[in-house]
């Protein structure tokens, strides 16, 4: 379980302080569920993001113990460390819109005829209960010749969930290398 500190100052110059000392910020939110300011360890959120199976992260800011995903994420312009963080609650049973990692497994067969792999949707916005989601999306990718693509469309949605994202719009593809 990740833990962290709850921040009583929500001021730019304790965020400043706190960065410095190697922590990130982060806003802990749901609906129905009171606002959280808090602050971790960044080398520990990164860990822990990594090594989570699940969609959802556990966490502990000050006495709350938490179950939450992650929302949005800002990184520094220049050396790319994650600087804040947005986490929503998981609250269960309580619809809403989460954003699911899309993974590609396999070699496109379309590589071998001078085509590149592209993947222009890393996340996708499912609707439904923290219950119903999936930890991610994993696409086959071996069939793609050149000029495929895999699109909302053709992928199965969860059961109880529903894709947010328009039917026509590509996740992933293999194009011509230039």
């Amino acid at each position: 379980m990740l833990e962290g500190i709850t921040r009583e100052s929500i001021g730019s110059a304790s965020a400043k302080k706190l960065r410095r000392d190697g922590y990130l910020t982060a806003n802990i939110y749901a609906n129905g569920v009171e606002n959280i300011q808090a602050a971790f360890k960044r080398g520990d959120f990164v860990k822990a993001v990594r090594a989570k199976e699940a969609l959802t992260l556990a966490l502990k800011a000050g006495e709350t113990e938490l179950n939450v995903v992650i929302q949005e994420y800002q990184l520094h312009p220049v050396n790319g460390d994650v600087v804040h963080v947005d986490l929503r609650v998981a609250v269960p049973g309580q619809v809403t819109n989460f954003l699911v990692p899309v993974e590609t497994v396999g070699t496109p067969k379309g590589l071998k005829n001078k085509g590149v792999l592209v993947q222009s949707k890393k996340r996708l916005k499912v609707r439904g209960a923290i219950e119903d989601m999936p930890a991610k999306f994993v696409l086959d990718v071996e069939d793609l010749d050149r000029d495929d693509s895999i699109l909302i469309r053709d992928i199965e949605s969860p059961a109880n969930c529903r894709l947010m994202d328009r039917p026509d719009v590509a996740i992933c593809g293999v194009i011509k290398a230039k």
